[in-house]
């Protein structure tokens, strides 16, 4: 599949790039794209959330009141669940969230969402490009010419590019990754993928050769 290559003033460059087909037009496998988002936004929890009980609760060594001849129930501590100050019954406890996926789901899952994005036209491939300096106006007048303006974008890189991720980094509902660093979670949440020519050829070299990134 061969997609044309846009420049960064909306124009076409005159260029196309071929997508691979085993990548780029599978039939996406929704349960694979299910685990994939499940176990990346599980392993976003800290699971440090956790609360005292009983025998936790600073205080309440000593009995209230005697045991009996005062008409009322009997209580040994003051730090019982049932009282205000309290220990809580069957709190939070501190946990590990994080879900293990095989690796070749984790690489299906990926090329689904790739596929997704391109029956869903919502794929853009532009020519490399960088900046002089950072410059946050650079980048929206590029979102502008491609349309993109108010739009939740990803924009995929080859390699690490320091000037293009601190001109983009203020902008609301764009972020900016390198090609090979993109979750299934992160392909999906947006309106609009944007991938820079070189970093199609980093996804190609990358699903072709069986490496996955976890």
């Amino acid at each position: 599949m061969k997609i044309d290559v846009l420049k960064i003033d909306g124009s076409a460059s005159g260029e196309n790039i071929e997508l691979a087909d085993d990548i780029f037009a599978i039939e996406p496998n929704d349960h694979a794209i299910y685990l994939a988002v499940k176990a990346y936004l599980a392993n976003q929890r800290q699971g440090t959330s956790k609360t005292k009980e009983r025998g936790e609760v600073r205080g309440g060594g000593k009995k209230p009141w005697k045991q009996k001849g005062r008409g009322g129930a009997r209580a040994g501590t003051t730090r019982s669940p049932l009282w205000v100050g309290g220990g809580t019954i069957f709190g939070p406890r501190p946990r590990d969230y994080r879900q293990y996926l095989p690796k070749k789901l984790k690489r299906l899952a990926r090329k689904s969402a790739l596929s997704y994005k391109v029956k869903d036209n919502q794929l853009v491939i532009v020519e490399d490009f960088s900046f002089d300096a950072p410059k946050t106006k650079d980048f929206n007048k590029m979102l502008s010419a491609l349309n993109l303006s108010g739009k939740k974008v990803l924009l995929l890189t080859h390699g690490k590019q320091e000037i293009v991720f601190k001109s983009g980094r203020n902008i609301k509902k764009v972020n900016i990754l390198e090609a090979d660093k993109a979750s299934t979670y992160d392909i999906l949440n947006n309106q609009a993928l944007v991938v820079q020519k070189s970093a199609v050829d980093a996804i190609n070299k990358t699903f072709g050769n069986g490496e996955v990134v976890s």
